[in-house]
Protein backbone atom coordinates (compact mmCIF):
# COMPACT_ATOMS: atom_id res chain seq x y z
CA UNK A 1 0.00 0.00 0.00
CA UNK A 2 1.23 3.32 -1.13
CA UNK A 3 2.09 5.89 1.60
CA UNK A 4 0.78 9.52 0.64
CA UNK A 5 2.39 12.47 2.10
CA UNK A 6 -0.03 14.92 3.22
CA UNK A 7 1.18 16.84 0.79
CA UNK A 8 3.40 15.24 -1.89
CA UNK A 9 7.12 16.80 -2.24
CA UNK A 10 8.16 17.97 -5.97
CA UNK A 11 11.77 16.34 -6.00
CA UNK A 12 14.49 16.52 -8.56
CA UNK A 13 17.07 13.66 -8.04
CA UNK A 14 20.51 13.62 -9.97
CA UNK A 15 23.10 11.07 -10.38
CA UNK A 16 24.95 9.49 -13.32
CA UNK A 17 24.60 6.33 -11.68
CA UNK A 18 21.41 4.93 -13.22
CA UNK A 19 20.68 2.28 -10.42
CA UNK A 20 21.33 4.37 -7.28
CA UNK A 21 19.11 7.03 -9.48
CA UNK A 22 16.05 4.25 -9.99
CA UNK A 23 16.27 2.92 -7.24
CA UNK A 24 15.73 6.06 -4.90
CA UNK A 25 13.23 6.97 -7.12
CA UNK A 26 10.90 3.75 -6.70
CA UNK A 27 11.47 4.47 -2.77
CA UNK A 28 10.09 8.37 -3.09
CA UNK A 29 7.98 7.79 -5.35
CA UNK A 30 6.29 4.57 -3.04
CA UNK A 31 5.90 7.49 -0.48
CA UNK A 32 3.87 9.29 -2.40
CA UNK A 33 6.55 11.77 -3.84
CA UNK A 34 6.63 13.43 -7.15
CA UNK A 35 10.00 12.63 -8.69
CA UNK A 36 11.78 13.59 -11.88
CA UNK A 37 15.00 12.17 -12.65
CA UNK A 38 18.28 13.16 -14.35
CA UNK A 39 21.43 11.23 -15.36
CA UNK A 40 23.95 14.26 -15.37
CA UNK A 41 24.42 17.65 -13.83
CA UNK A 42 23.70 19.50 -17.29
CA UNK A 43 20.12 17.39 -17.52
CA UNK A 44 19.17 18.47 -13.95
CA UNK A 45 19.96 22.02 -14.27
CA UNK A 46 18.37 22.28 -18.08
CA UNK A 47 15.07 20.75 -16.01
CA UNK A 48 15.38 22.94 -13.15
CA UNK A 49 15.43 25.87 -15.23
CA UNK A 50 12.63 24.70 -17.47
CA UNK A 51 10.24 24.06 -14.18
CA UNK A 52 11.12 27.88 -13.12
CA UNK A 53 10.07 29.58 -16.87
CA UNK A 54 6.91 27.56 -16.39
CA UNK A 55 6.06 29.15 -12.86
CA UNK A 56 6.99 26.23 -10.63
CA UNK A 57 9.49 24.76 -8.91
CA UNK A 58 11.32 21.56 -7.19
CA UNK A 59 10.84 21.45 -3.44
CA UNK A 60 13.84 19.53 -2.89
CA UNK A 61 16.96 18.69 -5.19
CA UNK A 62 18.94 15.66 -4.52
CA UNK A 63 22.04 15.54 -6.41
CA UNK A 64 25.39 13.30 -6.57
CA UNK A 65 28.46 15.00 -5.85
CA UNK A 66 30.32 13.71 -9.03
CA UNK A 67 29.00 13.58 -12.16
CA UNK A 68 31.07 13.40 -15.33
CA UNK A 69 29.39 16.18 -17.69
CA UNK A 70 30.92 19.28 -16.38
CA UNK A 71 28.42 20.49 -13.96
CA UNK A 72 29.08 18.03 -10.81
CA UNK A 73 26.66 18.59 -7.48
CA UNK A 74 28.64 21.64 -5.99
CA UNK A 75 28.44 23.60 -9.29
CA UNK A 76 24.45 22.39 -9.26
CA UNK A 77 24.31 23.88 -6.48
CA UNK A 78 25.46 27.22 -6.65
CA UNK A 79 23.40 27.29 -10.09
CA UNK A 80 20.25 26.98 -7.91
CA UNK A 81 21.33 29.33 -5.23
CA UNK A 82 22.42 32.02 -7.81
CA UNK A 83 18.80 31.87 -9.99
CA UNK A 84 17.29 35.03 -10.27
CA UNK A 85 14.18 33.94 -8.65
CA UNK A 86 11.57 33.72 -5.36
CA UNK A 87 11.36 30.33 -6.84
CA UNK A 88 14.83 29.27 -6.27
CA UNK A 89 14.86 30.15 -3.28
CA UNK A 90 12.97 27.76 -1.60
CA UNK A 91 14.57 25.04 -3.12
CA UNK A 92 16.03 22.74 -0.62
CA UNK A 93 19.21 20.33 -1.77
CA UNK A 94 20.20 17.53 0.07
CA UNK A 95 24.04 16.53 -1.74
CA UNK A 96 24.84 12.58 -1.94
CA UNK A 97 28.63 11.78 -1.78
CA UNK A 98 30.98 8.98 -1.08
CA UNK A 99 33.34 11.66 -0.43
CA UNK A 100 32.09 13.18 2.26
CA UNK A 101 34.75 13.03 4.76
CA UNK A 102 37.81 12.51 2.51
CA UNK A 103 36.69 16.15 1.08
CA UNK A 104 35.87 17.74 4.31
CA UNK A 105 32.87 18.78 2.78
CA UNK A 106 30.28 20.80 5.04
CA UNK A 107 26.33 21.83 4.11
CA UNK A 108 27.60 25.60 4.92
CA UNK A 109 30.60 25.67 2.18
CA UNK A 110 29.18 24.11 -0.71
CA UNK A 111 25.65 25.57 0.12
CA UNK A 112 23.23 21.96 0.50
CA UNK A 113 21.25 21.78 3.33
CA UNK A 114 22.17 18.43 3.78
CA UNK A 115 24.97 16.25 3.27
CA UNK A 116 24.35 12.69 3.05
CA UNK A 117 27.69 10.10 2.59
CA UNK A 118 26.91 7.22 0.43
CA UNK A 119 27.18 4.19 3.19
CA UNK A 120 24.20 1.56 4.22
CA UNK A 121 22.38 3.89 5.48
CA UNK A 122 22.16 6.43 3.12
CA UNK A 123 18.09 5.57 2.08
CA UNK A 124 17.17 5.63 5.79
CA UNK A 125 18.84 9.05 6.19
CA UNK A 126 17.83 10.13 2.63
CA UNK A 127 14.13 9.57 3.56
CA UNK A 128 14.82 11.39 7.09
CA UNK A 129 16.03 14.26 5.57
CA UNK A 130 13.33 14.88 2.71
CA UNK A 131 10.82 14.63 5.60
CA UNK A 132 12.96 16.76 7.68
CA UNK A 133 13.17 19.35 4.76
CA UNK A 134 9.49 19.13 3.43
CA UNK A 135 8.33 20.63 7.11
CA UNK A 136 10.42 23.11 7.77
CA UNK A 137 10.83 26.38 6.05
CA UNK A 138 14.49 27.40 4.02
CA UNK A 139 17.10 28.83 5.68
CA UNK A 140 19.99 28.32 3.54
CA UNK A 141 22.01 31.31 2.02
CA UNK A 142 24.07 31.03 -1.24
CA UNK A 143 27.87 30.18 -0.53
CA UNK A 144 30.00 32.91 -0.13
CA UNK A 145 31.76 32.66 -3.19
CA UNK A 146 30.91 31.40 -6.24
CA UNK A 147 34.02 29.42 -6.74
CA UNK A 148 33.63 27.33 -3.17
CA UNK A 149 34.90 24.07 -3.40
CA UNK A 150 35.33 21.53 -0.47
CA UNK A 151 38.62 21.50 1.23
CA UNK A 152 40.53 18.95 -0.25
CA UNK A 153 39.61 20.23 -3.42
CA UNK A 154 40.90 23.45 -3.07
CA UNK A 155 44.17 22.47 -2.08
CA UNK A 156 44.86 20.20 -5.39
CA UNK A 157 43.67 23.23 -7.55
CA UNK A 158 46.04 25.42 -5.67
CA UNK A 159 48.77 22.74 -6.56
Amino acid sequence: MKKVPATPVRILLADDNQHGLTARRMILEELGHAVEVSSSGTEAWAKFQEALVNGISFDIVVTDYRMGDGIDGVELIQRIRQADTGLATATRVIMLSAYTEILGMSESEIGADVIIPKTHKEVQELLRAVKKLAQHPPRRRPPSSAKSQPKADRKSASA
